[in-house]
């Protein structure tokens, strides 16, 4: 595993738990997450704790302005980091909590490190906010042009469509 995907990995993880309404709305890649890494996954009601101070980390850094959320996230759960090679002889990659952590522990000091690391400009993955009239949801992009403007096709359809509405009543 190359260190972007992981960090990338970690930056969907945060950006999913933001921009879930709720516990069904969390992926299978989540919970593989929380598999492999030996966390049991947190009941909603747990979680919600984590949310307001994640969501403005990654508003911090999905907007590139004042970096005082992800410092405050970084503050409360400092990351403990160490080398891994879960995946395999040749994959060692770093972690920012150790497996098996209490969830909410893990969580916060894996998606704080992450979070930090993406705003000091690593170039690999970089986490957007929607540009859909509307929408309030993040996304993370590692495309080869970070050209990525939506979080999904939904939005990204409904935008196109209002466009050339527009285009059609002048």
């Amino acid at each position: 595993m190359r260190y972007e995907d992981y960090m990338g990995n970690v930056a969907r993880l945060a950006v999913e738990l933001v921009n879930a309404d709720g516990e069904g709305e969390l992926s299978e890649a989540t919970d593989l997450m929380f598999a492999e890494h030996h966390v049991e996954r947190p009941a909603w009601p747990e979680l919600t704790a984590l949310l307001p101070p994640l969501r403005e980390a990654v508003a911090a850094v999905a907007e590139g302005g004042h970096l005082g959320p992800v410092n405050r996230l970084l503050t409360r759960f400092p990351p403990r980091l160490h080398v891994s090679d879960h995946d395999g002889p040749g994959t060692a990659h770093l972690h920012y909590a150790p497996d098996g952590e209490p969830a909410l522990r893990w969580l916060g000091r894996t998606c704080a490190a992450a979070l930090a690391q993406i705003a000091c400009g690593t170039p690999e993955v970089t986490i957007g906010r929607c540009r859909a009239a509307g929408c309030p949801r993040f996304f993370v992009d590692q495309s080869r042009n970070r050209s990525r403007r939506f979080c999904g096709n939904t939005c990204a359809s409904r935008t196109t469509v209002a466009a050339h509405r527009a285009r059609q009543r002048r």
